[in-house]
């Protein structure tokens, strides 16, 4: 690990983020992420859209069964939220993130 020597975590937060075409509640997934991220976040995270629609290997893989559907892969443990993250409470501390 990365230590910059000013006492914060260098973990990078990584997201699966599935999706199907540009519905509403995909495109309000989407944006509910990024405003979550780059608030409490900051540049310390790496998010990927998969649009199951195009890539439905990737569905399979990961045993998608609604969209949209939020994967935390890292840091451990692995967290899944279902929706379109509107509840910003809720997605915070199902993702283990402090406000």
């Amino acid at each position: 690990m990365d230590d910059s020597g000013d006492g914060k975590s260098t973990t990078r937060y990584k997201f699966m983020l599935f999706v199907s075409g540009m519905s509403v509640k995909s495109g309000h997934a989407i944006e509910n992420l990024r405003r979550i991220c780059d608030k409490h976040l900051a540049d310390n995270y790496d998010l990927e859209i998969i649009d199951i629609s195009r890539d439905k290997e990737q569905a399979l893989v990961h045993q998608i069964v609604a969209i949209p559907t939020l994967i935390k892969t890292e840091p451990a443990p692995i967290r899944i939220i279902l929706g379109d993250l509107s509840d910003k409470e809720k997605v915070l501390r199902i993702l283990n993130i402090s406000e």
